[in-house]
């Protein structure tokens, strides 16, 4: 393994879908088709407000499971929030460590209070020579 270090912004999805969490859920899965996501960051409804998450699972759990219909379910009633970034500048081994040891497969990329990105496990992993 080379000793160069990889930070997490030189392998994040620079792309990022994101929605509001006044949203249906059935407008989430729609954006997600139409995106190829699987996550969609929910936006922030004020400068000090924290940032959301919403994923198929939660979709799948909260909403298909139960048989709800997706029409009368909202954003801000399955989505994580506040959720848990990683620092643009962390070495991906501590993101990978960080990220497994919360339980959570994706962290969007923080810069300046901003997100400029999102990680996945196994992109961290199956993307780079950490093995």
């Amino acid at each position: 393994m080379s000793s160069l270090i990889i930070r997490v912004q030189d392998v994040m999805q620079s792309e990022i879908v994101s929605i509001d969490g006044m949203a249906t859920a059935k407008e989430a899965a729609e954006q997600m088709r139409m995106s190829k996501a699987s996550e969609l960051l929910v936006n922030k409804r004020s400068k000090d407000d924290a940032w959301g998450i919403v994923t198929v699972n939660d979709l799948v759990r909260d909403v298909v499971v139960p048989g709800r219909e997706a029409e009368q379910v909202y954003v801000y009633e399955i989505m994580t929030k506040p959720i848990i970034t990683v620092p643009a500048q962390m070495d991906i081994r501590y993101a990978v460590r960080l990220i497994h040891r919360i339980g959570i497969h994706r962290a969007p990329v923080e810069h300046m209070n901003e997100i400029i990105g999102m990680v996945t496990l196994s992109s961290l992993i199956l993307d780079n020579d950490l093995l």
